[in-house]
């Protein structure tokens, strides 16, 4: 008792203290696991905040990013005001993007230089307009724009900068419908042809007309250089040819006026040597390959330069933006500015707490690049709490790894015993499967006529192999005969096969040797008789007394015994009877019953 005693009390020592430490641990692990789950989520959700504070301030985040920078060409807040105002509602009604707007505004205030906030407002949303129209970008149709008044400058200030906008994108879009150019091919051929054509005193809308006509064959800027070409070689041309292309003021006739002089010259087509007399005239071949395709149809050119000449505002181009609008991407646009809008009037306290807070980082930065040693000491104690939490961690970690080896052991022990279920199941039912195989093939009756038939051909083999023993054996019974002439018969057919050769002769039955009895009498010994009264000289036999075998098989001819010897056996023999008690019926009892031993060593007792 003492003993179990000692070793409990042995056991408690030493359990006790690591039931203590494996608390303690746990403890550890789960405070550590929780505080790494609460920073986590803490954090996280953070992290969350912050990001949907800011998707939902980025729309008026952007668009105050844009604005600041055509504020910095001195726009004032009242004209950006403006500006933001225009730009949200062009978005909400075309589906395009207003923070795009705000930024051509950058490079039209660039181009027109000192205008109102209404004009660059009128302008933007001019160029914004027609971009949509031609499926062109906003950044092209403003360089568009911004070349357009560089050209047209003077008539643009007489109307209004905003208002010429307007009659310019209208224009344009109208020339974009009838003729095989877009938005960004006219800006090309504007920018290739200059302020030429203007300078010659040629209006805008006989400008736009020739440059369209032309793009039915060649591109934007090619059509621009070949009317560059050909303004530039009108006053040499008029000389040579002695043809004046100048009304009375010594400005340039319009352009029509000039191809009807050039076909009462020439007729209504150019041959070659016409074609060489005019390259020669204009002093290029661009000249006369814009002339050629603009005599081809003048009344075209006619009608075209009618057309865009009544054009008013820019109504074409609204009509074309609006039948190429998306109404997902205006929905899209219009939850863009109602966003802009709404966050856009507390953006400016926001920015104020914002800029705060970035004041406060420069004002620690600042105290750092002062004093390193604070810098110093902050980023050992940064150090030191991430290293805590990473031994916590660690701790967390192998705790966690260690179970998860229990439990995969747990999954792969229960894996192993399923496998060896599969495998006994399956081993049931694979012998099930044969049993009824076997069940199946014995139950039918080919397997049973198969069998015959292999049991009949190995007992004829049998027979024809030891047939000579049984002939031996059995002598000349009837049914052997038979049996070998029927086996004979089987055996001469087969060997008329090719390649079979059996040798088998069944034959007759060997007769039985005659026996040469007195000869036999007379190499036996003499029986003595005497025991029986008999002398031995009354019973010998000599040859004489034994016929032939044939004369034998007589009746009368069978032997008998001497009358002496009978009478001798009758009088000395006595028979001779045994002492037989009988009990009747014997019955042996088992009480406990008979085991297969026992029987079986009962069966041995009375087969004796």
């Amino acid at each position: 008792m003492e003993k179990l005693l000692m070793q409990v009390a042995l056991i408690d020592q030493v359990t006790k203290p690591l039931r203590g430490i494996s608390q303690t641990m746990q403890r550890t692990a789960d405070a550590g696991r929780q505080g790494m789950q609460n920073m986590a989520s803490g954090g996280a959700g953070l992290i969350a905040t912050g990001f949907a504070i800011q998707s939902a301030l980025m729309p008026a985040i952007e668009m105050d990013r844009k604005l600041g920078e055509v504020k910095s060409l001195g726009v004032i807040d009242e004209d950006l005001k403006t500006l933001s105002s225009s730009a949200l509602m062009f978005s909400a009604q075309y589906g395009k993007s207003a923070t795009e707007v705000v930024g051509a505004a950058y490079d039209i205030k660039s181009a027109f230089g000192d205008i109102d906030g209404n004009a660059l407002a009128d302008i933007t949303t001019s160029s914004a307009v027609l971009a949509a129209a031609t499926k062109a970008d906003t950044a092209t149709i403003t360089d568009y724009m911004g070349t357009m008044y560089g050209i047209f400058k003077n008539s643009a200030n007489e109307m209004g900068t905003g208002i010429w906008s307007q009659q310019i994108a209208g224009m344009t879009a109208q020339s974009v419908e009838m003729f095989k150019t877009t938005g960004a091919g006219m800006s090309s051929a504007f920018t290739s042809v200059g302020a030429n054509a203007t300078a010659a005193g040629i209006a805008m809308e006989e400008q736009m007309a020739i440059l369209g006509s032309l793009q039915s064959t060649m591109s934007g800027s090619e059509a621009g250089t070949k009317y560059r070409a050909f303004l530039g070689g009108v006053a040499k041309a008029q000389d040579d040819l002695n043809v004046s292309f100048t009304d009375s003021q010594g400005e340039m006739l319009p352009m029509l006026d000039i191809l009807d002089k050039l076909k009462g010259k020439y007729g209504d087509t150019l041959d070659v040597a016409e074609s060489a007399e005019l390259d020669k005239a204009f002093g290029t071949k661009e000249a006369t390959a814009m002339i050629k395709l603009l005599m081809a149809d003048t009344d075209g050119l006619a009608s075209s330069i009618e057309t865009l000449g009544n054009v008013q505002g820019m109504g074409k181009a609204e009509e074309m933006a609006a039948a190429m609008t998306d109404q997902w991407q205006r929905l899209q646009s219009v939850w863009f500015a109602v966003r802009a809008s709404v966050f856009g009037a507390i953006l400016p306290a926001i920015n104020a707490v914002v800029g705060t807070m970035a004041d406060g980082m420069m004002v620690i930065t600042a105290w750092v690049d002062e004093f390193p040693i604070l810098g110093e000491i902050l980023g050992w104690v940064a150090i030191a709490g991430l290293s805590l939490g990473g031994v916590v961690a660690g701790l967390s970690l192998a705790m966690g790894v260690g179970q998860m080896m229990s439990a995969g052991w747990a999954v792969t022990m229960t894996a192993l015993n399923g496998v060896f279920k599969l495998l006994r199941i399956s081993t049931i039912v694979m012998t099930a499967s044969a049993w009824l195989f076997n069940a199946a093939l014995w139950a039918s009756p080919i397997t049973w006529v198969i069998g015959g038939i292999m049991l009949l051909i190995g007992a004829f083999a049998a027979a024809i192999y030891w047939w000579d023993d049984l002939k031996a054996s059995f002598g000349d019974m009837a049914i052997f005969k038979m049996l070998g002439d029927v086996i004979e018969w089987i055996v001469d057919k087969l060997n008329m096969i090719p390649g079979i050769d059996i040798d088998f002769n069944a034959g007759d039955m060997p007769a039985a040797p005659e026996m040469d009895i007195a000869k036999q009498a007379e190499q036996s010994a003499p029986l003595d008789m005497s025991v029986a009264g008999i002398s031995n000289d009354s019973i010998t036999p000599s040859a004489d007394d034994f016929p032939s075998v044939t004369a034998y098989k007589q009746p009368q001819n069978s032997p008998k015994m001497p009358q002496g010897m009978i009478q001798n056996l009758t009088s000395t023999h006595k028979t001779q009877t045994g002492s037989v008690k009988s009990y009747g019926d014997v019955y042996i009892t088992a009480p406990n019953g008979i085991t297969p031993d026992q029987l079986s060593e009962w069966d041995e007792l009375n087969a004796g």
